[in-house]
C-alpha cells in the first residue's frame, strides 16, 4: 500500500511537469511558492495542478465504484461501465449539453447524478421481475448500457452541430476543468468512501452468498441497494466531471484484488488508489505522447483496459 502511494505521488508530480509547454523542476518549484502572476503560472496553478487533482479524485471515484458493484454482484466482470451506470449518466449529460450548451457546471452534475440513478432503477426493477441473479444482472446491465449508448448515438446524429460541445467530454477528457470542480467532488468522495468503509465486513460475508450472510446477521437487501447507490452516485459524479472514461471501474478493483485479497477494508481504499493511478497515468500520457496535440484520456484507459477484459473474459467461467 506504501508503493502504491508514493507511486500515486510520483505520478501526480510527473503530471504537473509534462505537457505541450515544458518547464523544469525549479521553475514550477518557483511558480508553486509566487502564485498566480503570470503565463507559465497560469499553466501550472491554473491548468495542471487541478487537472492533476481533478485525476486523481475522479480515478479514485470510479476505482471505489467498480470495487462496490463487483462486491455486490459478485462477478469480477461488473463495473460500472457495463452496469449501465456511466452510460445513463453519460446520456442525461450529454442531452444537458445539447439542449443548454450554457449550462452551469452544477446543472451538468445533476443532469449525470439523475442518469445515473434512472439506469440504476431500471436495472434493479428488471432484475426484480426475472428474479435476480447475480449473473443475471449484470447481464441486464449490460443491455441498459447498450441501450442508452445507442441514445448517445442518436443525440450525434440528429444534433450534429450542437454536439460539438460535447465530443471531448463524450470520449472521456480533463480537459479544460478548472478548481471549481475540485471542492464538491473531494467532499462526497469522502463522505462516501467513510460510508462504504462502514459496509466493508458486511460485503465481505455477502461474498460468502446471500442466505449465508442472511444467517450471519447481515440484511442482504438493504447492504445491496446502499453499495449500488453508493456506487451509482460516485460513478456519476465522476463521468459529470470527466465525461465517460472507460475500464477504470473494472480494472482498478481487479488489479486491487490480485494485490490485496478479497478483505474490503482493504480493497475499497486499494481500489480508489489504483484508480487514481491509472487515470493520472493516462492524463499524463494523452498530454505528452502527441504534443501539442492532446488525445481524451478515454481513450488511452480504453486501449489499456480492452485487452485486458478479454484477457479476463477468456480466464473467468463464472458465465
Amino acid at each position: 500500500m506504501i508503493l502504491i502511494i508514493m507511486l500515486l505521488l510520483i505520478l501526480s508530480m510527473s503530471s504537473v511537469f509534462f505537457g505541450a509547454s515544458e518547464l523544469t523542476y525549479g521553475q514550477i518549484w518557483q511558480h508553486l511558492q509566487q502564485g498566480f502572476s503570470g503565463d507559465k503560472d497560469f499553466i501550472v496553478w491554473q491548468h495542471r495542478l487541478p487537472r492533476t487533482l481533478l485525476a486523481i479524485l475522479v480515478g479514485a471515484s470510479l476505482g471505489l465504484s467498480g470495487s462496490l458493484v463487483q462486491g455486490v454482484i459478485r462477478n469480477p466482470l461488473a463495473s460500472p461501465d457495463l452496469m449501465g451506470i456511466s452510460a445513463g449518466a453519460g446520456f442525461c449529460a450529454t442531452l444537458l449539453l445539447v439542449m443548454i450548451p450554457a449550462a452551469p457546471t452544477w446543472w451538468l452534475s445533476v443532469a449525470a447524478l439523475l442518469g445515473g440513478l434512472l439506469a440504476f432503477c431500471i436495472i434493479m426493477l428488471l432484475a426484480q421481475i426475472s428474479q435476480p441473479t447475480p449473473a443475471r444482472l449484470a447481464l441486464i446491465g449490460v443491455a441498459i448500457s447498450a441501450f442508452l449508448a445507442s441514445g448517445i448515438n442518436f443525440l450525434l446524429v440528429l444534433y450534429p452541430v450542437e454536439i460539438n460541445t460535447a465530443m471531448i467530454w463524450l470520449t472521456g477528457s480533463l480537459w479544460g476543468r478548472s478548481w471549481q470542480h475540485i471542492p464538491m467532488l473531494t467532499m462526497i468522495f469522502a463522505v462516501l468512501m467513510v460510508i462504504s468503509m462502514y459496509l466493508a465486513w458486511r460485503l465481505d460475508v455477502l461474498g460468502l452468498g446471500e442466505e449465508t450472510a442472511y444467517h450471519l446477521g447481515v440484511s442482504v437487501k438493504p447492504l445491496e441497494f446502499s453499495a449500488l447507490l453508493i456506487a451509482v452516485v460516485i460513478a456519476s459524479l465522476a463521468v459529470s466531471v470527466a465525461g465517460t472514461v472507460s475500464f477504470i471501474g473494472l480494472l482498478a478493483p481487479h488489479i486491487a484484488r490480485l494485490l490485496f485479497g478479497y478483505q474490503h477494508r482493504i480493497l475499497l481504499p486499494a481500489s480508489a488508489l489504483i484508480g487514481a493511478i491509472i487515470l493520472v497515468l493516462a492524463d499524463v500520457l494523452a498530454r505528452s505522447l502527441f504534443a501539442p496535440i492532446e488525445l481524451p484520456a478515454g481513450v488511452l484507459t480504453s486501449v489499456i483496459g480492452a485487452p485486458y477484459f478479454i484477457f479476463l473474459l477468456s480466464r473467468y467461467k463464472g458465465w
